[in-house]
């Protein structure tokens, strides 16, 4: 149709024909790009690990307003980091952080699973949280996204009183070394600036290699799992598990 346009003058019909096709198809397009959020909510994962290092924004040198001064383990721009004060496991005070050194007494984001994307944004860019100023809209859409859309149940897949991961080695040994070991070798100790096995960290903090599966390493070329099966991820932590635990 495009063709006999260009070489004769249009009839009404033809255009009106031709416009409903373009709409058409630049709203299936729209469409499309709307119901694709997997992976806003993983880049929002990976906001809530370091948003510092994902924007690469100038570090905090004050504490956060909210950290608690009691707490003295940690300072300056770690303690604006989210997962600082609501945990890799999203419980806060009521998960991993209830002792240790990230222990704050601040509550964790579970109750915020499934909340209004508006809410969410306006609770982060408020005084208690102060990310209005640090975080353009998008960054705080995301992250939203992530708070609301993207946290899973992780009590499903590690065992809280001893940290094993439920998965299934087996499986998890095929995944890592078809997806994994190019990156991280073999034995879990790539690349080299990581600071510690990925065998070390699946048995110190599951949680957070989980997390990192989900939604992959700020500021790295590391794939999100996300939007495959989670027994996936699951069974790829039980097998990192077994992995050396030194560099």
């Amino acid at each position: 149709m495009l063709k006999c346009l260009l070489f004769r003058r249009p009839r009404r019909q033809d255009l009106l024909a031709y416009s409903v096709s373009i709409v058409s198809i630049v709203l299936i397009s729209v469409s499309a790009s709307a119901t694709e959020l997997e992976s806003r909510i993983a880049r929002g994962g990976r906001l809530y690990d370091n948003w510092i290092t994902v924007l690469k924004s100038d570090a905090p040198k004050d504490n956060h307003p909210a950290w608690p001064a009691a707490n003295t383990n940690k300072t300056g721009a770690v303690t604006w980091r989210c997962k600082s004060c609501h945990g890799w496991d999203y419980k806060g005070r009521d998960g991993a952080y209830a002792t240790g050194s990230y222990k704050t007494g601040i509550a964790g984001i579970t109750n915020f699973s499934n909340a209004e994307l508006g809410r969410v944004v306006a609770i982060m860019g408020d005084k208690t949280h102060g990310l209005g100023e640090k975080l353009k809209e998008q960054d705080l859409q995301d992250l939203a996204l992530f708070v609301s859309k993207g946290q899973i149940d992780l009590d499903g897949m590690i065992e809280r009183a001893n940290k094993k991961p439920k998965g299934d080695v087996a499986k998890g040994e095929i995944y890592y070394n078809t997806i994994c070991a190019g990156c991280h070798a073999k034995d879990g100790t790539m690349p080299t600036d990581m600071p510690e096995s990925l065998g070390k960290l699946a048995n110190d903090n599951p949680w957070e290699a989980t997390h990192k599966i989900f939604n992959g390493q700020p500021a790295e070329a590391m794939p999100a799992m996300r939007a495959l099966d989670g027994h996936i991820t699951a069974d790829l932590l039980a097998y990192v598990a077994t992995l050396q635990k030194t560099k």
